[in-house]
């Protein structure tokens, strides 16, 4: 295993991690539960933006700039079928 791939696979854990903080600090009805688990979301996002960060230093995370006429189509797609 290569320290791509470990970055890789630590990435995916955060936004899974994030996933399960948002939903508890929103569901809890515990102020001090809702704290503590706002606390940990605040850490693992600082987390998932440093490993992003040297990720992209790095060039192991690639990121592909959209046209603004790409996005105007797939815009003028989607409101056609609300139509």
């Amino acid at each position: 295993m290569n320290d791509q791939l470990i970055m890789e696979n630590y990435l995916l854990v955060l936004k899974s991690n994030v996933e399960v903080f948002v939903h508890g600090t929103l569901e809890s009805s515990n102020k001090k539960v809702k704290d503590i688990l706002k606390h940990g979301l605040d850490e693992t996002l600082k987390h998932q933006e440093n490993t992003y960060n040297k990720m992209t230093e790095y060039g192991w995370y690639q990121i592909n700039n959209v046209k603004p006429s790409e996005i105007e189509k797939v815009l003028n797609k989607v409101n056609k079928k609300d139509s």
